[in-house]
């Protein structure tokens, strides 16, 4: 089990780390589609739209999406096995 939570990370961090670099730089066909139809007029600026890894970057610089995508994937993996580890069934303390 642990071989194929390793492997999951390593391919996470390839993923975000390598291959986000050949991915088109403006892939979002669904703000075409609301700017179509009238509907992005209606759009606001996220509260977190400044921060540090918006837009797929780091402070801004697109030259750095890859870190962007490894920073969140090790967080992501942090957030998630701390809360594994919290939420998991203890082993010897139950009742019966």
């Amino acid at each position: 089990m642990k071989r194929f939570f390793l492997g999951f990370a390593v391919v996470s961090l390839l993923l975000a780390g390598v291959v986000s670099y050949f991915a088109d730089s403006d892939p979002d066909g669904l703000d075409h589609v609301t700017e179509q139809h009238g509907i992005a007029e209606h759009a606001r600026e996220h509260p977190l739209g400044g921060g540090p890894l918006a837009d797929y970057a780091v402070a801004g610089d697109d030259r750095l999406t890859g870190l962007a995508g490894v920073v969140g994937v090790v967080l992501t993996l942090l957030v998630a096995g701390g809360l594994f580890w919290l939420l998991r069934k203890r082993s010897g303390t139950g009742s019966g």
